[in-house]
Protein backbone atom coordinates (compact mmCIF):
# COMPACT_ATOMS: atom_id res chain seq x y z
CA UNK A 1 0.00 0.00 0.00
CA UNK A 2 2.80 2.54 1.11
CA UNK A 3 4.48 2.08 -2.88
CA UNK A 4 1.14 2.50 -4.63
CA UNK A 5 0.38 5.90 -2.42
CA UNK A 6 4.33 6.75 -3.14
CA UNK A 7 3.78 5.66 -6.91
CA UNK A 8 0.60 8.03 -7.27
CA UNK A 9 2.30 10.78 -5.60
CA UNK A 10 5.13 10.64 -7.93
CA UNK A 11 2.93 10.26 -11.08
CA UNK A 12 0.68 13.43 -9.72
CA UNK A 13 4.09 15.78 -9.32
CA UNK A 14 5.23 14.58 -12.70
CA UNK A 15 1.80 16.15 -13.95
CA UNK A 16 1.64 19.19 -11.74
CA UNK A 17 5.41 19.96 -12.84
CA UNK A 18 4.51 19.41 -16.75
CA UNK A 19 1.27 21.68 -16.57
CA UNK A 20 3.52 25.00 -14.81
CA UNK A 21 6.12 24.20 -17.13
CA UNK A 22 6.46 27.47 -19.64
CA UNK A 23 5.13 26.21 -23.08
CA UNK A 24 7.90 26.67 -25.96
CA UNK A 25 6.28 28.92 -28.73
CA UNK A 26 6.29 26.68 -31.80
CA UNK A 27 7.92 30.28 -33.94
CA UNK A 28 11.50 29.84 -31.25
CA UNK A 29 11.70 26.00 -32.35
CA UNK A 30 10.93 26.60 -35.97
CA UNK A 31 13.88 26.22 -38.38
CA UNK A 32 14.04 29.14 -40.86
CA UNK A 33 12.94 28.59 -44.64
CA UNK A 34 16.14 29.12 -46.37
CA UNK A 35 17.50 31.13 -47.80
CA UNK A 36 16.11 32.66 -51.27
CA UNK A 37 17.92 31.93 -54.58
CA UNK A 38 19.90 35.28 -56.12
CA UNK A 39 19.03 35.49 -60.26
CA UNK A 40 22.71 35.40 -62.05
CA UNK A 41 23.97 38.49 -63.08
CA UNK A 42 22.96 39.44 -66.56
CA UNK A 43 24.74 41.25 -69.60
CA UNK A 44 23.47 44.96 -70.11
CA UNK A 45 23.91 47.44 -72.85
CA UNK A 46 23.56 51.05 -71.95
CA UNK A 47 23.23 54.46 -73.63
CA UNK A 48 25.88 56.23 -72.68
CA UNK A 49 24.43 59.58 -73.48
CA UNK A 50 21.34 58.68 -70.51
CA UNK A 51 23.16 56.84 -68.21
CA UNK A 52 25.25 57.77 -64.64
CA UNK A 53 28.00 55.75 -62.86
CA UNK A 54 27.54 56.16 -59.00
CA UNK A 55 30.32 55.03 -56.79
CA UNK A 56 29.42 55.25 -53.42
CA UNK A 57 31.07 55.85 -50.42
CA UNK A 58 33.99 54.42 -51.69
CA UNK A 59 35.82 56.29 -49.69
CA UNK A 60 38.94 55.65 -46.21
CA UNK A 61 36.47 56.20 -43.96
CA UNK A 62 33.84 53.39 -45.33
CA UNK A 63 35.60 51.12 -47.93
CA UNK A 64 39.81 50.75 -46.37
CA UNK A 65 38.47 49.25 -43.11
CA UNK A 66 36.13 46.65 -44.82
CA UNK A 67 38.53 44.01 -46.67
CA UNK A 68 35.33 42.88 -49.16
CA UNK A 69 35.04 46.56 -49.79
CA UNK A 70 39.05 47.00 -50.87
CA UNK A 71 38.61 43.87 -53.18
CA UNK A 72 36.23 45.70 -55.15
CA UNK A 73 37.87 48.95 -55.99
CA UNK A 74 39.78 47.13 -58.87
CA UNK A 75 36.36 46.06 -60.58
CA UNK A 76 34.81 50.01 -60.08
CA UNK A 77 38.02 51.15 -61.55
CA UNK A 78 37.55 48.69 -64.92
CA UNK A 79 33.95 49.49 -64.90
CA UNK A 80 34.68 53.38 -64.90
CA UNK A 81 37.62 53.14 -67.10
CA UNK A 82 34.62 51.48 -69.39
CA UNK A 83 32.25 54.40 -68.81
CA UNK A 84 35.01 57.48 -69.35
CA UNK A 85 35.93 55.92 -72.16
CA UNK A 86 32.50 55.74 -73.64
CA UNK A 87 31.73 59.25 -72.91
CA UNK A 88 29.26 58.15 -70.57
CA UNK A 89 26.83 60.93 -69.50
CA UNK A 90 28.19 61.10 -65.97
CA UNK A 91 29.94 59.77 -62.91
CA UNK A 92 28.79 60.99 -59.47
CA UNK A 93 30.24 60.54 -56.31
CA UNK A 94 29.28 60.60 -52.57
CA UNK A 95 30.58 60.22 -49.13
CA UNK A 96 29.18 60.24 -45.81
CA UNK A 97 30.70 63.63 -44.65
CA UNK A 98 33.36 64.89 -42.62
CA UNK A 99 36.78 64.85 -43.90
CA UNK A 100 36.45 61.25 -45.76
CA UNK A 101 38.06 60.70 -49.16
CA UNK A 102 37.38 59.06 -52.07
CA UNK A 103 39.98 56.37 -52.61
CA UNK A 104 42.75 57.05 -55.28
CA UNK A 105 41.81 54.05 -57.66
CA UNK A 106 38.41 55.69 -58.64
CA UNK A 107 38.89 59.33 -57.72
CA UNK A 108 36.93 61.99 -58.98
CA UNK A 109 37.53 63.69 -62.31
CA UNK A 110 37.37 67.47 -62.84
CA UNK A 111 33.58 68.29 -62.91
CA UNK A 112 32.33 64.56 -61.22
CA UNK A 113 29.94 66.09 -58.74
CA UNK A 114 29.78 64.66 -55.02
CA UNK A 115 26.74 64.50 -52.51
CA UNK A 116 27.08 63.95 -48.81
CA UNK A 117 24.39 62.18 -46.53
CA UNK A 118 23.51 58.97 -45.09
CA UNK A 119 22.16 55.67 -46.64
CA UNK A 120 19.70 57.02 -48.90
CA UNK A 121 22.12 59.66 -51.40
CA UNK A 122 18.84 61.49 -52.65
CA UNK A 123 18.26 62.39 -49.07
CA UNK A 124 18.46 66.06 -48.17
CA UNK A 125 20.86 66.25 -51.30
CA UNK A 126 20.79 67.32 -54.87
CA UNK A 127 21.31 64.05 -56.34
CA UNK A 128 18.01 64.16 -58.65
CA UNK A 129 18.36 67.28 -59.63
CA UNK A 130 21.61 66.48 -60.89
CA UNK A 131 20.85 63.62 -62.65
CA UNK A 132 17.63 65.04 -64.46
CA UNK A 133 19.53 67.77 -65.51
CA UNK A 134 21.87 65.36 -67.38
CA UNK A 135 18.91 64.04 -68.46
CA UNK A 136 19.52 60.16 -67.19
CA UNK A 137 17.30 57.73 -67.69
CA UNK A 138 19.76 54.73 -66.37
CA UNK A 139 22.09 54.72 -63.06
CA UNK A 140 24.58 52.20 -62.62
CA UNK A 141 25.14 51.66 -59.10
CA UNK A 142 28.87 50.40 -57.32
CA UNK A 143 29.49 51.38 -53.83
CA UNK A 144 29.32 50.69 -49.83
CA UNK A 145 27.50 49.48 -47.67
CA UNK A 146 25.29 47.10 -50.11
CA UNK A 147 22.80 47.40 -47.45
CA UNK A 148 23.10 50.62 -46.93
CA UNK A 149 23.95 53.02 -49.38
CA UNK A 150 23.59 50.91 -52.34
CA UNK A 151 20.13 49.35 -51.53
CA UNK A 152 18.34 52.76 -51.01
CA UNK A 153 19.93 54.70 -53.26
CA UNK A 154 19.16 52.21 -55.97
CA UNK A 155 15.62 52.31 -54.59
CA UNK A 156 15.53 56.05 -54.65
CA UNK A 157 16.35 55.96 -58.41
CA UNK A 158 13.68 53.62 -59.23
CA UNK A 159 11.38 55.78 -57.37
CA UNK A 160 11.98 58.97 -59.76
CA UNK A 161 11.51 56.78 -62.57
CA UNK A 162 14.84 55.55 -63.20
CA UNK A 163 16.18 52.52 -64.34
CA UNK A 164 19.20 51.16 -62.14
CA UNK A 165 21.99 48.34 -62.53
CA UNK A 166 23.68 47.41 -59.85
CA UNK A 167 26.59 45.60 -60.33
CA UNK A 168 27.33 43.01 -57.91
CA UNK A 169 31.26 42.86 -58.09
CA UNK A 170 31.50 47.04 -57.45
CA UNK A 171 29.17 46.26 -54.22
CA UNK A 172 30.30 45.15 -50.80
CA UNK A 173 29.65 45.02 -46.86
CA UNK A 174 31.64 44.26 -43.86
CA UNK A 175 33.13 40.59 -42.61
CA UNK A 176 31.11 38.06 -40.14
CA UNK A 177 27.02 38.48 -39.54
CA UNK A 178 27.72 42.05 -41.60
CA UNK A 179 28.26 39.29 -44.84
CA UNK A 180 24.68 38.76 -44.79
CA UNK A 181 23.94 42.02 -45.60
CA UNK A 182 25.01 41.59 -49.14
CA UNK A 183 22.40 38.66 -49.86
CA UNK A 184 19.85 40.86 -48.49
CA UNK A 185 20.47 43.88 -50.91
CA UNK A 186 20.75 41.38 -53.88
CA UNK A 187 17.22 39.98 -53.14
CA UNK A 188 15.82 43.33 -52.14
CA UNK A 189 16.87 45.35 -54.89
CA UNK A 190 15.28 42.39 -57.23
CA UNK A 191 12.21 42.56 -55.06
CA UNK A 192 11.31 45.69 -54.24
CA UNK A 193 7.49 46.79 -53.21
CA UNK A 194 6.12 47.96 -56.25
CA UNK A 195 9.53 48.20 -58.54
CA UNK A 196 10.10 44.14 -58.83
CA UNK A 197 12.26 42.65 -61.16
CA UNK A 198 12.52 39.30 -59.01
CA UNK A 199 13.48 36.96 -62.39
CA UNK A 200 16.40 39.79 -63.16
CA UNK A 201 15.63 40.99 -66.43
CA UNK A 202 17.98 42.62 -68.00
CA UNK A 203 17.02 46.18 -68.32
CA UNK A 204 13.57 46.09 -67.10
CA UNK A 205 12.29 49.83 -67.42
CA UNK A 206 12.32 51.47 -64.27
CA UNK A 207 13.41 48.79 -62.33
CA UNK A 208 16.84 47.09 -61.04
CA UNK A 209 18.97 44.93 -63.15
CA UNK A 210 21.69 42.83 -61.57
CA UNK A 211 24.87 42.97 -63.85
CA UNK A 212 28.79 42.91 -63.08
CA UNK A 213 31.61 45.29 -64.30
CA UNK A 214 32.20 42.67 -67.37
CA UNK A 215 29.09 42.58 -68.26
CA UNK A 216 28.09 46.20 -68.74
CA UNK A 217 28.85 47.62 -71.65
CA UNK A 218 28.36 51.33 -73.23
CA UNK A 219 26.89 52.40 -76.65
Amino acid sequence: MVQLRLAVFALASTIVLAACAPATPAAATAAPSGVPTIPEPVAVQLDAATTAVLVLDITNVICTPRPACVQSVPKIAALLKKARDAKVALVAYSDTGGTSQVLPEVAPQTGDPKVSGRADKFFNTDLDKILKDKGIKTVVVTGSAAHGAVLYTTFGANERGMTAVVAVDGISVGTGAEAFGMTVAEWQVLNEPGFANATNKALDPGHVTLSRSDLVTFK
